[in-house]
């Protein structure tokens, strides 16, 4: 039994401490920036309103990059939508989206920090989100100019939906409308993209959308997936494309398409799921690309295709995402302990309803799992109890059939029988408890809900690591800022309690490596989330409780 204690104590700090180094947040150095090439002389001229040189982007293919040099375009406008939930700046030249900033989210902790800003590309750098009709003409491509007739939209808290549309002809006689519904209390956005062949000839082409953006140097939050997303056949698909020159591509009916970038997404979800091809590219500027293309459809002279979509650019909430429906909730995954992660979660949220503080709320969520496992956790204790009763005959036994251990096996049997004791009956409960422990680590570890949330005294950041005072020097196996954590160190000490309070195992160096391992926990934890110390924290401080009561019943 001691022997299987040590085991699972090892190897759960192993995976500990091999989760945090895969799925932690990475010092990465922000990707090198290329200078955008010179125009060449007497290159192609660029489309004046009302004109277009076709379709949004570059024909279907993947095989090279292209920068665009930052070239001013004539008449070019820019117009503003603001919303209670956002400020965004749309262009007709493409049209696509320069900046779209989301007012309830800052970089930081501080309220005079910038609005979180979904458009991570500088103009020169490309367009952050396309989405149109591609003929295939020959010729290099650029973004049309279209005719608009707003300059600016309002929504205030209970206005009607507004739209914003956008009207341009190629020369090859398409005339394209794209319209853009916006909402007040939404981050959803409403896509119509209907292109009428005024031309003599059939006119064949696919719909498609591009996606671009600068992935952050840092990932910020612990389980933070950073990249492309899709649902693929009804499946979630997370691709990642790491290196320069990465491309993979996969097909089938895609129900949305959409870029993470730490706790925000961007997602193009077509009004039906339909057979599409996804190409996701890391191009050599250090930019994540991602294109949706749609199949092929025909439209023949007078006639018109249509496309519908739905554009989500906003937080990872899962009750937002979840309201917004098309199975985009499910962009937030918590890998194999999902099913059991996203209870928790909403049972988090429920608290926060009425209490308004996600420290607190972790604290009651905490005691309300203890309360559910506490029959197992009990059962645990008083075996640990038991057996620590025979640790003297066990002792014994070790002694006079140190030479034989079959022997051995066969008296230790026979005294468990005897009094009635399982051996496994401090291990199997715990075993219970594992996935709902990984499923909380991951909860605590990378929801948005914990961003920028404040506890109480110092701690004013739930989703960052408890800093008490900032120093200006670096202090051994601490990430930035450097501090006092404060939180760490008690749970450190509440684990130590709480090992002493535990039945020591029968060998010596056996309990010194059990009480060696909260300093190692202590050192593990010190740049985890305060909401993930806080959480371990409060369950050793219940479970403390809860053997003192066990030690101090009669037996």
């Amino acid at each position: 039994m001691d022997k299987r204690t040590l085991l699972a104590f090892i190897l759960s700090f192993i995976i500990l401490v091999g989760w945090s180094l895969v799925f932690g947040p990475k010092q990465e150095q922000a990707p090198v920036k290329k200078e955008a090439p010179a125009r060449p002389p007497g290159g192609e001229p660029t489309a004046g309103p009302g004109s277009a040189v076709g379709p949004v982007s570059e024909p279907f293919s993947a095989s090279k990059e292209l920068l665009p040099a930052a070239v001013p375009v004539p008449n070019e406008e820019e117009i503003e939508i603001d919303t209670p939930l956002y400020r965004a700046v749309f262009t007709n030249a493409g049209p696509t989206v320069r900046s779209f900033k989301l007012k309830k989210y800052r970089e930081t902790t501080d309220p005079a920090s910038p609005l979180i800003d979904l458009v991570s590309l500088r103009k020169e750098m490309g367009d952050f989100l396309l989405i149109g009709f591609d003929n295939h003409s020959a010729g290099k491509k650029q973004n049309t100019v279209f005719q608009v007739e707003e300059s600016a939209i309002h929504l205030d808290a209970g206005s009607p939906e507004k739209e914003l549309v956008f009207r341009g002809t190629t020369p090859e006689g398409l005339t394209v409308v794209k319209t853009f519904r916006f909402y007040w209390d939404r981050y959803r956005i409403d896509l119509h993209v209907d292109v009428t062949n005024g031309s003599q000839t059939p006119v064949e082409g696919v719909f498609k959308g591009n996606l671009k953006a600068m992935p952050p140097a840092d990932k910020g939050g612990y389980y933070a997936f950073v990249g492309f997303a899709l649902l693929l056949s009804n499946s979630l698909e997370e691709v990642e494309v790491e290196d320069p020159s990465d491309e993979k591509t996969l097909r089938g009916p895609l129900g949305w398409v959409a870029y993470e970038d730490n706790y925000f997404m961007t997602a193009i979800v077509p009004d039906l799921p339909v057979e599409g091809t996804f190409i996701g590219r890391h191009l050599a500027s250090g930019i994540l690309e991602g294109t949706y293309v749609q199949p092929t459809v025909s439209i023949p002279p007078s006639g018109t295709a249509s496309a519908r979509y739905e554009l989500y650019l906003g937080p990872r909430d899962l009750g937002i995402l979840k309201d917004f429906g098309k199975d985009l909730d499910r962009a937030i995954n918590f890998g194999w302990t999902d099913i059991i992660a996203k209870p928790l979660l909403y049972v988090l949220r429920f608290f926060n309803d009425y209490i308004h503080n996600y420290g607190v709320s972790i604290i009651l969520l905490t005691i309300l799992v203890k309360i559910l496992f506490w029959p197992l956790t009990h059962k645990s204790y008083k075996s640990m109890k038991e057996m620590q009763k025979l640790q003297p005959r066990m002792m014994k036994l070790r002694e006079k059939y140190k030479n034989d251990k079959q022997k051995l096996n066969q008296e230790m049997m026979a005294l468990y029988k005897t009094y009635k004791v399982n051996p496994m009956g401090g291990c199997l409960p715990m075993i219970v408890q594992i996935p709902v422990f990984f499923a909380l680590f991951r909860v605590l570890g990378g929801c948005i809900e914990l961003r920028h949330a404040p506890f109480a005294l110092w701690i004013n950041d739930l989703s960052a690591p408890d800093r008490l005072f900032h120093f200006p020097f670096q202090i051994p196996f601490m990430a930035p800022p450097y501090g006092i954590p404060v939180l760490t160190l008690l749970m450190g000490a509440s684990m130590f309690i709480q090992q002493k309070m535990t039945p020591t195992p029968g060998d010596p160096t056996q309990a010194k490596i059990m009480l060696f391992l909260p300093i190692i926990f202590t050192f593990m934890f010190i740049n985890f989330p305060s909401g993930l110390v806080l959480y371990w924290l409060v369950n050793n401080v219940i479970s403390i409780g809860q053997q003192y009561r066990i030690h101090k019943k009669p037996a």
